[in-house]
């Protein structure tokens, strides 16, 4: 239950900041590198919280 709380904060996290980001004036090479880095972040975020990988740099949530 806690990897749950862990995932869902991170998720609303990266969310908002993904949000922010898309607000920002940037061209369009560099937004599409922006948007690959996003997914890659996401995807690392999913994969460490579920104990794929290690997630040492992922701060813990004690809630």
């Amino acid at each position: 239950m806690d990897s749950l709380i862990n995932l869902i904060v991170y998720l609303v996290v990266f969310g908002l900041i993904w949000w922010l980001v898309s607000l920002l004036p940037l061209p369009s090479p560099v937004a599409q590198v922006v948007r690959v880095l996003f997914i890659i972040l996401l995807i690392l975020i999913v994969l460490s919280v579920f104990g794929v990988l290690p997630g040492g740099y992922l701060p813990r949530l004690s809630l």
